[in-house]
């Protein structure tokens, strides 16, 4: 009986909530279409059952590509990081015991929805390598790299050294490509918000394009300050950290949940895709790309997309309000946008030449779904120039997710790779012969 009550008491939140009344390209590009908040006493859940890839079946690559798998059977990878000699590092990681962020009713069927999308496995705490061995496109060795971390996603390589951002600190450690186990004992470069509520866990990490600072993400610890500023101490924020001291300052603030982090090719502009905030419906409010200034606030809690104010938050700041910037490039509502890779060339082809590459992970909380897809943000003089292009689609079909990409990121030789968590597999994107 009581497991009929909770069925029938999670069918009963999963009907509540609202119906997009936008299609997903109105909430996209530079100057996204803003309705009015659309509260709602649950939030809208709809939620695909995470059931992996069948035998043969594989993401659908646009026109002009092609798409393999370079390794299967990982366990939840989310991050990638390609090496200059070809090997692929990828961390696999889950989310990290967060006692004091799953207490009360709706904490409990939010456990449910995420068991039931995949996202409430155990961590295996390490970053594996992967090579090609023979030059087919499919990693033939696969190796522990490190073990023993604490729930680590990004990853850098400056010279001999190996940048880890767990999800409590940013560590350090000499790896060598080529090397197949790292033996030494990772050092700590700087303490990264975390603790019993952790609520935005993921921690990444991208180099200076001199190598001397490392910027590291942290995202807030609430949707939209539901607990109290006290607890957004050092978050929803883009962290500068000098690496031989460990320094650290806030770069940038009011990013609610920012991911992945890059350097166009040949700028100094950081960009980063941010998560942006829930419960205001399925057409608020959109995820985005955008340049990072240093100093710069976004918003969060206290606005979105400039000075949108979010009612919910008390007390308000009208100062910061005013201050806040519009992001350059909407990527849609809830489309959980994670990854980011910028271009370096035309080796997938000329219409991939010059832009973003994004892989968003898809929503959980908008009806119809969004995201599920890896897409392409063409840029024309360093910015956004025109409307996305589908890369890899068929992650998410009817109810059922055989896959959600994560990071994205560029080869040594051009390809493509994407992380997919759910399908625990690595992709390969490649011009098609």
């Amino acid at each position: 009986m009581r497991r009929l009550a909770l069925l029938l008491i999670s069918v009963s939140v999963a009907s509540c909530g609202d119906r997009a009344a936008l299609p997903v390209s109105a909430g996209t590009g530079p100057a996204p279409t803003l309705p009015k908040p659309d509260k709602t006493l649950f939030p809208t859940i709809d939620v695909a059952d995470a059931k992996g890839w069948p035998q043969g079946v594989t993401p659908v690559a646009a026109p002009g590509l092609a798409v393999n798998a370079f390794a299967t059977g990982l366990q939840h990878p989310r991050w990638i990081l390609p090496l200059p000699n070809g090997d692929l590092l990828v961390s696999e990681a889950s989310a990290p015991p967060q006692p004091d962020d799953h207490k009360g009713i709706k904490a409990f069927f939010m456990g449910l929805f995420l068991k039931k999308a995949g996202a409430a496995v155990p961590s295996a705490n390490r970053i594996s390598l992967l090579r090609d061995t023979d030059g087919d496109g499919v990693a033939e060795m696969r190796t522990e790299l490190i073990g023993g971390l604490n729930t680590p996603i990004g990853m850098a390589l400056v010279g001999n050294q190996l940048y880890i951002a767990d999800t409590d600190a940013l560590l350090r450690v000499p790896f060598t490509p080529g090397q197949t186990r790292i033996t030494a004992q990772p050092v700590k470069i700087a303490d990264l918000p975390a603790g019993t509520r952790n609520h935005h866990w993921v921690k990444t990490v991208t180099p200076s394009p001199d190598g001397q600072r490392m910027f590291v993400s942290v995202g807030s610890n609430s949707n939209a300050a539901e607990h109290g500023m006290a607890i957004e101490q050092g978050r929803a924020a883009i962290w500068e950290i000098d690496p031989a001291s460990g320094a650290h300052r806030v770069f940038a603030s009011g990013l609610r949940n920012p991911n992945a982090m890059a350097f166009a090719p040949g700028g100094n502009t950081l960009w980063t895709v941010v998560n942006e905030r829930d419960e205001l419906g399925s057409d608020l409010v959109p995820d985005y790309l955008t340049s990072v200034r240093e100093g710069g606030f976004y918003g969060w809690p206290y606005s979105y997309y400039g000075q949108h104010v979010d009612t919910r938050v008390k007390p308000q700041r009208p100062d910061l309000v005013a201050s806040a910037i519009v992001p350059d490039y909407a990527l849609g509502p809830h489309t959980a946008s994670l990854g980011l890779a910028f271009s370096t060339g035309q080796r997938l082809g000329p219409a991939y030449a010059e832009g973003a590459f994004i892989g968003q992970h898809g929503s959980w909380n908008r009806k119809p779904p969004s995201g599920y897809r890896v897409i392409f943000v063409p840029f024309s003089g360093g910015r956004p120039s025109g409307p996305p292009v589908d890369v890899l689609t068929g992650f998410r079909i009817g109810d059922i997710a055989h896959g959600r990409p994560v990071q994205v990121a560029i080869g040594a030789l051009g390809a493509l790779f994407v992380a997919d968590d759910v399908g625990n597999t690595v992709w390969r994107v490649t011009a098609a012969r």
